[in-house]
């Protein structure tokens, strides 16, 4: 009876141990999870301080223009106070519109002389071709790009010499003439019949040159070629 009774009491014993390790190891348990969970929610908080607020974008009101709105239009007239809008049913009107008391400049001057000494005697067509040759040459890379470098290029016009233009009679009418033609030829105001030409010469001579380059036209005494 006495060894019965003890050998229930040790197994109530060993129950009871289990019973409270079981019940130590669910409270660790349940400590952890809780733990884990109040380190999650402190995260979401600091997370949410963190982020930026949201900014809500209104769009403007439009604005109504009550006036009319102007776009200024480019100047036409800036080729040194050129006028290349102006309508002529001739090129001898059209000499005579152009206002060839403008300030020329260093290269509009070489430009005028050019047509002065080489075509002052000649019909304005063939002055107008002899200004297209020397601006033909300056637009293209086989002569200097200018106007004065292609004039007193040397050995090309025969009027310069030393490096020099001879002296003009600016008090004259053909000078007036050839400043206005080479205003017209600048601005592109005319075609000329020699529109491509880049060579000429006159109808007294026959340089070698001439055979290999194609002839555009004659006017008056000169023969001009591309």
């Amino acid at each position: 009876m006495g060894r019965k009774t003890y050998s229930l009491s040790a197994v109530a014993v060993v129950a009871t141990a289990s019973l409270s390790f079981s019940s130590a190891d669910g409270a660790e348990a349940f400590a952890q999870d809780a733990a884990i969970t109040a380190a999650a929610e402190a995260a979401a908080q600091t997370e949410a301080q963190q982020a930026p607020t949201p900014v809500e974008v209104m769009p403007e009101a439009p604005v109504f223009v009550s006036e009319e709105v102007v776009q200024p239009l480019p100047d036409t007239n800036a080729n040194d106070g050129a006028g290349s809008d102006i309508e002529a049913s001739s090129l001898r009107e059209l000499v005579g519109l152009v206002d060839d008391d403008a300030q020329l400049t260093e290269q509009m001057r070489c430009l005028a002389g050019a047509v002065y000494f080489e075509s002052r005697g000649e019909e304005l067509a063939g002055q107008l071709a002899v200004a297209q040759v020397v601006i033909n040459r300056s637009e293209d890379r086989r002569w200097p790009a200018s106007y004065c470098g292609v004039v007193y290029q040397r050995s090309q016009f025969s009027f310069v010499r030393g490096g020099r233009m001879p002296n003009i009679n600016t008090s004259s009418a053909a000078w007036d003439r050839a400043k206005a033609v080479a205003r017209i030829a600048h601005d592109g105001m005319w075609e000329s019949e020699a529109a491509d030409a880049v060579y000429f010469h006159a109808t007294y001579v026959r340089p070698r040159w001439s055979r290999a380059k194609t002839r555009l036209a004659q006017i008056d005494t000169h023969v001009f070629y591309r």
